[in-house]
């Protein structure tokens, strides 16, 4: 019998995507942890301050122009037509529906495993899907056996969308920092500039 395609779910806002994200996800799947990965855009983070964030047109055509062409990596917009807030659990739900033949997983850094007892639903997300974690810089993640978790150490780099938008602000070249296409894109659009 064969077994189900492992899809790992790596959701964020992808303010804007970069690097960071497509090494995460490159590794993922280049190393076997999981079959394929779908960068998931999250509407908002309900989490998170959405001063700075751009509309989810704009986000959404930065994460299809980084994975055009990428191994494995595809781009998921399921949550843009949720009901919001969106709750990961609805997510993994539904897209379990549409797919049946296909087996999910989540993707989290350490910095979100720690709150993970805050999610909706948090030990049916472990139970019925299972959770990936990798490490985050100064969250640091027990190696205790949790049923349903797997921690991994990918290889990283320290990056986030905060200190891109900074850089874009204040006129650096983020060419080298964020996917082939995506910074065209932000000059183009004139995205980020204060």
């Amino acid at each position: 019998m064969n077994r189900a395609e492992t899809i790992g779910l790596l959701g964020g806002s992808f303010n804007p995507v970069h690097m960071g994200h497509m090494m995460l996800a490159a590794y993922m799947t280049q190393w076997g942890v999981v079959d394929k990965v779908w960068l998931t855009l999250s509407p908002r983070n309900p989490l998170k301050d959405p001063a700075g964030l751009l509309p989810d047109t704009r986000r959404l055509a930065m994460l299809e122009i980084a994975t055009r062409g990428a191994d494995r990596i595809d781009t998921c917009d399921i949550e843009l037509s949720m009901p919001r807030p969106s709750y990961t659990i609805d997510t993994l739900d539904l897209l379990a529906k549409r797919y049946p033949a296909k087996r999910f997983k989540l993707i989290i850094g350490s910095d979100n495993w720690q709150i993970f007892d805050k999610w909706r639903d948090a030990q049916r997300i472990l139970d019925d899907y299972g959770v990936i974690v990798y490490p985050r810089p100064g969250f640091p993640v027990d190696d205790t056996h949790v049923d349903g978790m797997e921690l991994v150490r990918p290889m990283t780099v320290n990056l986030s969308s905060t200190q891109v938008r900074e850089a874009i602000a204040r006129g650096r070249d983020m060419t080298y920092f964020l996917p082939q296409g995506v910074y065209k894109y932000i000059i183009d659009n004139k995205l980020y500039k204060k």
